[in-house]
């Protein structure tokens, strides 16, 4: 996946010189504990470097650009967040108007969009533009049919991300997975 530019960001592939501030970022996006944040330096360091490699292999499978890619505020070049796509496996047929495998309590492959941004620029839009991008590019360049987002009932910041995207939101009537509570699905006109 290229760069891709907004408006008011770029999204592009993390480079390893992205550690200290992708490591902040993930850190007060997922409400890491400062105490605990030195610990995890060392595996956000491991992850940073396969995300980097992944990039490039990938590629050179000609598979589909899975995988974290920095969100970058124009006006200063500032890390304020994580978009990607990834592989996302799941019940998807049990989701009441789910529109492929109805009734079926199997696991089912979708492509799945994720987006994080640190709690100090929540608020601006920023995940809404970001995921825009990348569902723009998934569409027209990869040629995607449709994709899925998941959260928890309770993450009302998501589900709005969802809604302003215009993906239908389908609520899991099941308890299990808890991981698989809201799913948000988009299909290419």
């Amino acid at each position: 996946m290229p760069p891709l530019h907004t408006e008011r960001l770029v999204i592009r592939p993390f480079a390893i010189d992205d550690l200290e501030a992708a490591h902040r970022v993930m850190s007060d996006a997922w409400g890491v504990a400062s105490g605990e944040q030195p610990a995890l330096l060392q595996r956000r360091e491991r992850w940073l470097r396969w995300a980097v490699a992944n990039y490039h292999e990938l590629a050179d499978l000609n598979q589909p650009p899975y995988g974290d890619r920095a969100i970058m505020r124009l006006e200063d070049d500032l890390l304020i967040g994580s978009i990607g796509l990834v592989p996302s496996l799941g019940p998807f047929g049990l989701l009441p108007g789910f529109p492929a495998n109805q009734g079926s309590p199997r696991f089912y492959p979708e492509v799945g969009l994720y987006w994080a941004i640190a709690p100090a620029h929540q608020g601006n839009g920023y995940a809404t533009e970001a995921a825009r991008a990348v569902i723009d590019f998934a569409f027209e360049r990869m040629n995607l049919g449709r994709m899925v987002a998941t959260t928890e009932h309770d993450n009302a910041r998501s589900i709005r991300v969802m809604q302003k995207l215009d993906m239908q939101i389908l609520r899991n009537p099941h308890t299990e997975p808890p991981w698989f509570q809201v799913v948000g699905v988009i299909q290419r006109n």
